[in-house]
């Protein structure tokens, strides 16, 4: 009937020489195709529209009809056609004052960006359009931009800033009425509350949110609410109210043919069955969940569906089971080469991805006959900490590290294909929670749209010129190999790599020739000694007069923790470490310790031994067999403040003697100057604060002449400095997260060309920095010697400092050059 009226419509206005009421049916009539999901018959006609109308000058239909083009453009995932028509769009609004629509726009455009994945550019257009709606008064635009602004922080894992802005779209929604919207914030906010830890209060906001959808009449919403709820309860250990929400949410979804939520829901119940014991109940729960994966591509999922019939196998002692579907589990998580949906990074039991290989680990060790070899877990154990240090550089699309200059058509091609793969989860996401039966046969059509995109991709890396795959850090290192380490190893180095698995700390002894594995403590005591060494250290927060008057008293409790330190780590290795220099990987909290300033009371382990770090043997590896830089020329920041009046004495110095050296200092320190001499920059010093953000550490950074830099900043920066210092606070601190992902500074250094950087532990003393930095200066100018130039800088600094807070918060991380003539 409507087709028949709009025909009608037609042949009147053509009668009547109306040529601009034709125009505008042309939009209505593509309306009608658009509500039909006949996205390529609604284009033509809003074509014919706008093309009328701008004949016409009807500006403002006009602008109408360029948004309507380019929802049917999003529609048929033509993500640049939809972007140039919505800047069209703008372009109209701006010249003939349309502010409102200009608005709109604007929106449009930032959320187009967030379905790319260029979390950046959406979020300062969202806030440019909000403050721009507060001024127009255009409440409904604003409060969309607080609920799109919500979304993007949850998916950043910023719980608190993802809180703000839901609250405040929350009232603002419900202040105009719109209970749809108001139910969704409402939801960002319970989301938020839960990764806090703050279980009541996103309980309560759950339950208000689902009782809002349900008015709605919306069927998916409630019960997706129901599974985030149950989330929630597991973690509290409330197993029978978690049991009965999912599997109310699990029922539902299988019935409504959302084979991805369903997966989640089984799986959450057969983790709640294998808590209480009901071990019968989990694996038929776990078993239903390995079924329901053929309907999607979710490696993911299928990781977590194996993952637990590993752990159900374990329970009832049957180690070859659970072998088998750990090693299904392993497989299942390395096929995963692209970006985690945004459900997924929501949800708190699939954050920690690596569990399969500290099981693995742990059956190994425990493992009888000589089919488990000391390279096949070595592997197990570094498979786990390669993955988790490299992944966040290309995960999620937060990032793309480089800009258009200098990339080749290949490498443009691959970044293209992940902002299409992240446009596709985000549509497949947002079709899962339509009611309508239509729904379902757009989100087939996108899987195979994903899948397409996804074979694509991994093709295009295939074939991407090695030099390229390096710069470009598009794709995590092939799989371990310990014969490659142990070439990359340099004489007299001994690699210790440390691993936790359950209360177990093990390590693993790695030199040119041979590989030793051997238990070493127990993980609590160390948590427990690394607890009091850290107190020790934080004294000094207390100001100068407090650690001048008890400064014995502090030394010799450092040292007595640092002796039993020791003990418990180095002492039952000792014997075999045959090497003069050592390379220590950390695991956990390990992380947070200085290894040379471990003492057994006769020595401190950096006087026996030049010592460097790494986050994981082959992104050690990886940095050795990087070329040295030949670049000459010296680059040095500084900005001194009141807290730090020594930093201008410091970086003054360190010009000096650094050959070809470039000071900037204060505001003429930017982060534009990091950014063009950083790529011919042969020695980088930096001296200044850092921040450590322990909520989100991806937006640690340091402060520079014109605001903070931080990793998303170093992701898109290219560094071609041999050494990169860094001679502020904390400046090595890393989080680490589950599966010992470390995200600090030193991530953003190594995505951005560093092979060797030289960072703080913890907050420095301005002082003794400044003394020690010329000294270290001084000695690898000379001899090229990093590590030993190191040892002796520390040696000099102890003379006049014998406390380790002063002389050892500084580490070497990465590629190790050494001059064994010089030593």
């Amino acid at each position: 009937r409507a087709f028949a009226a709009s025909e009608k419509a037609r042949e009147i206005f053509t009668r009547l020489g109306e040529g601009k009421r034709i125009a505008s049916l042309e939009n209505n009539v593509g309306n009608i195709f658009h509500r039909q999901d006949r996205f390529e018959e609604a284009l033509a006609h809003y074509e014919r529209a706008y093309r009328a109308l701008a004949g016409y000058q009807e500006w403002e239909h006009a602008a109408v009809a360029l948004s309507n083009m380019a929802m049917c453009l999003i529609s048929l995932n033509d993500f640049p056609r939809a972007l140039d028509c919505y800047k069209k769009a703008r372009e109209l609004c701006v010249k003939y004052d349309m502010p409102r629509l200009r608005d709109q726009a604007d929106y449009n455009i930032a959320y187009l960006y967030y379905f790319r994945g260029e979390y950046s550019r959406a979020i300062e257009m969202l806030v440019a359009t909000r403050q721009a709606c507060e001024a127009s008064g255009n409440a409904y635009r604003m409060a969309l931009c607080y609920l799109d602004l919500s979304d993007i922080y949850l998916e950043l894992n910023l719980s608190e800033e993802a809180r703000e802005m839901a609250h405040e779209g929350f009232l603002r929604f419900q202040k105009l009425g719109m209970e749809y919207e108001a139910a969704k914030t409402l939801a960002n906010e319970a989301i938020a509350c839960g990764q806090q830890g703050k279980t009541l209060q996103a309980l309560e906001r759950f339950a208000k949110a689902r009782e809002m959808f349900a008015r709605e009449k919306n069927l998916v919403w409630p019960r997706l609410l129901d599974l985030y709820q149950g989330l929630l309860l597991f973690e509290e250990g409330r197993y029978f109210e978690a049991q009965r929400l999912c599997a109310g949410a699990a029922e539902f979804f299988d019935q409504a043919v959302l084979p991805g939520k369903s997966v989640l829901a089984r799986l959450l119940l057969a983790r709640i069955a294998l808590q209480v014991g009901d071990l019968a109940t989990a694996g038929r729960e776990a078993d239903v969940a390995v079924a329901k994966l053929s309907a999607v591509q979710a490696p993911l999922l299928a990781y977590q569906a194996h993952l637990l019939l590993g752990q159900i196998a374990s329970t009832r002692g049957d180690r070859s089971a659970a072998h088998a579907s750990y090693q299904e589990a392993r497989n299942a998580l390395e096929t995963l080469r692209t970006r985690l949906q945004g459900e997924e990074l929501k949800i708190s039991f699939v954050k920690n991805r690596l569990q399969v290989y500290e099981a693995l680990v742990d059956l190994y060790l425990d493992g009888q006959g000589a089919e488990i070899s000391a390279e096949k877990t070595l592997a197990c154990i570094e498979a786990a900490k390669s993955h988790s240090m490299i992944e966040m550089i290309f995960r999620s699309g937060q990032s793309l590290p480089l800009g258009e200059a200098g990339q080749s058509e290949h490498v443009r091609k691959i970044r293209d294909l992940r902002q299409e793969l992240n446009w596709y989860y985000h549509r497949i996401e947002l079709e899962q929670l339509g009611p309508d039966e239509k729904s379902r046969e757009r989100i087939e059509r996108l899987h195979h749209q994903v899948q397409s995109r996804e074979s694509e991709l991994l093709r295009a890396l295939r074939e991407l010129p090695a030099q390229e795959r390096e710069n470009a850090t598009l794709e995590p290192p092939s799989d371990f190999s310990v014969a490659e380490l142990q070439s990359a190893l340099p004489e007299d180095t001994a690699l210790i790599e440390y691993y936790s698995a359950a209360d177990r700390l093990v390590a693993a002894i790695v030199t040119r020739e041979t590989i030793e594995i051997t238990p070493v403590t127990g993980v609590s005591r160390v948590a427990h000694l690394l607890h009091l060494l850290r107190f020790q250290l934080s004294t000094f927060r207390m100001g100068t007069s407090y650690a001048q008057r008890f400064e014995q008293p502090l030394l010799r409790a450092t040292l007595a923790h640092l002796g039993d330190l020791y003990t418990e780590l180095i002492a039952p290795l000792r014997a075999r470490l045959r090497a003069q220099h050592l390379v220590f990987v950390p695991h956990g909290a390990l992380h947070f310790l200085p290894f040379h300033a471990l003492q057994n009371g006769d020595e401190n382990l950096g006087d026996a031994y030049t010592i460097s770090y790494a986050p994981s043997a082959t992104v050690f590896a990886i940095c050795q067999r990087k070329a040295t830089s030949e670049k000459r020329s010296s680059l040095v920041l500084g900005i001194p403040d009141e807290r730090a009046p020594q930093i201008l004495t410091e970086v003054q110095s360190v010009a000096a003697l650094l050959p070809h050296a470039e000071l900037f200092l204060s505001k003429q320190a930017t982060a534009e100057v990091l950014r063009e001499r950083g790529p011919e920059t042969g020695l980088l010093h930096i001296a200044t604060h850092g921040i450590y953000r322990q909520d989100n550490p991806m937006f640690s950074g340091i402060r520079l002449g014109d605001g903070y830099v931080n990793l998303y900043d170093l992701y898109q920066m290219r560094l071609g400095a041999k050494l990169v210092t860094l001679s502020g606070c904390a400046t090595g601190m890393n989080f680490v997260a589950a599966g010992d992902e470390l995200i600090g500074l030193q991530r953003g250094l190594f995505c951005a060309g560093a092979t060797s950087l030289l960072l703080s532990l913890w907050d420095v003393h301005d002082g003794s920095t400044a003394e020690l930095m010329q000294e270290f200066y001084k000695r690898y100018i000379q001899s090229n010697d990093m590590v030993a130039s190191l040892q002796a800088a520390m040696r000099d600094v102890r003379q006049e400092n014998p406390h380790p807070y002063f002389w050892a918060p500084f580490v070497l991380v990465g590629k190790v050059t050494q001059n064994r003539q010089s030593n």
